[in-house]
């Protein structure tokens, strides 16, 4: 099974981010971007924490308030879920079913931000590595 840092290297390791100061209406405009549901929150190159679409919907709009000026480290969430480049993508899987979260930030020995990972991420390279299992099984069998 492929580990968190062989998925990097094919995915490429690009991290959208915002810094705390950030509006969450610039992290929102920023998500649409590059058409994803988090940025990290950033400061000094230090993990802060994180902004979804989950925490938009929750802390802001069903909130009435409004994003145009809230800085974003009102609404992020603070207790981020992390992996390491050499967890495998099962394990990560198993940490983001568990822990009911979409992306997970990838920190080195350093506690460096090196990557990030969907879900999407994930399911996409399992689907890859069943379809290759099914494919030798077949050859195997057409022997």
């Amino acid at each position: 099974m492929k580990t968190i840092g062989q998925l990097l290297q094919n995915k490429g390791a690009t991290v959208i981010a915002v810094a705390p100061h950030d509006s969450v209406f610039s992290a929102l405009t920023l998500m649409a971007q590059h058409n994803t549901g988090s940025v990290l929150v950033l400061e000094d190159g230090k993990l802060l924490g994180i902004f979804s679409e989950r925490d938009y919907a929750r802390k802001v709009a069903l909130q009435g308030k409004a994003s145009r000026d809230m800085p974003v480290r009102e609404v992020m969430t603070e207790k981020v879920c992390y992996v390491s480049p050499s967890i495998t993508v099962d394990e990560s899987m198993a940490l983001m079913t568990d822990k009911h979260v979409r992306h997970l930030p990838v920190l080195d020995a350093e506690a460096r931000v090196i990557g990030i990972v969907s879900i999407g991420d994930l399911v996409k390279e399992t689907l890859s590595q069943q379809k290759f299992i099914i494919e030798q099984l077949e050859a195997y069998i057409l022997r």
